[in-house]
């Protein structure tokens, strides 16, 4: 090999950490720390960045969630694009996220989602008073605005116009484009890299998950329940779009209607 060919070779080799990031299993630590990270880091940019943006603004406080989800998600996403251009020397998410295989027929696909959508709207929404009790027992203390039970604290005591214009402004970041970008870093990249396990990889998965969402502390329990079923067929089944389909699917069908509820006066 030349000497020009060994330069390049080297720097286009993955560092160590990108290797350890890219391999096939990832150590109990790393994996902790790959999935709760993120959340620390909505936190800080929430109190940071977006809480004294959005208060300056005078907009309800949900959209300062929205904008601190944005700042760490959406970079997360070209993190896993950049970790593609180390592995194929391009931007890619090849190599990058397992379960993209598409094992899965179309329309017993379309059933499955179908069914983890409803799952997932009603139990969510039969587990709000539990979400109450945990929040009233245990994290009264939490210091964020708004913070309680139910979703729609974080929405109270603001004008209706400026409600309808928050929801609609982040109708396509908290129905669509935040949910997926989740899927794809914690049943894509993630996930997979914990396979070992064995069933202890979607529960270890969804917990974290759950977890993650250091903003609401007081839905974790009810997140594992109404969040298990899809993250353990996306282990089974080796398909992604089964829990895509669930959670965005999910989160742009109760933010759509929340939405045209407040549009109609209806809440």
């Amino acid at each position: 090999m030349t000497e020009t060919a060994t330069t390049t070779a080297t720097a286009t080799r993955p560092g160590r950490f990108v290797s350890k990031l890219l391999a096939d299993r990832h150590s109990l630590p790393l994996s902790i720390g790959l999935h709760l990270v993120p959340g620390m880091l909505i936190v800080a940019a929430y109190f940071l960045l977006a809480e004294p943006f959005v208060e300056a603004i005078g907009y309800p406080i949900f959209m300062a969630w929205a904008v601190a989800l944005v700042i760490v998600l959406v970079p997360l996403l070209f993190g896993l694009l950049w970790l593609g251009r180390q592995r194929n020397g391009r931007l890619s998410l090849r190599g990058v996220l397992h379960y993209v295989d598409r094992p899965i027929p179309r329309g017993r696909l379309a059933a499955m989602i179908a069914g983890l959508i409803v799952w997932m709207t009603v139990v969510s929404l039969a587990l709000t008073p539990l979400d109450n009790v945990v929040y009233q027992n245990f994290f009264t203390w939490v210091p964020f605005e708004g913070a309680g039970g139910s979703a729609t604290t974080y929405l109270d005591g603001y004008a209706h116009s400026l409600l309808v214009t928050t929801m609609v402004i982040c109708l396509p970041l908290t129905g669509f484009a935040l949910p997926l970008i989740e899927e794809l870093y914690f049943r894509g990249f993630l996930l997979p890299r914990i396979a070992h396990l064995r069933a202890g990889a979607p529960l270890l998965n969804t917990v974290l998950f759950s977890v993650y969402h250091f903003w609401a502390p007081w839905t974790v329990l009810s997140k594992v329940v109404f969040l298990l079923p899809g993250v353990w067929l996306v282990w089974r089944r080796h398909d992604i779009r089964l829990s895509i389909g669930m959670h965005a699917g999910t989160a742009l069908l109760m933010a759509s209607l929340g939405t045209l509820a407040l549009a109609l006066n209806l809440i």
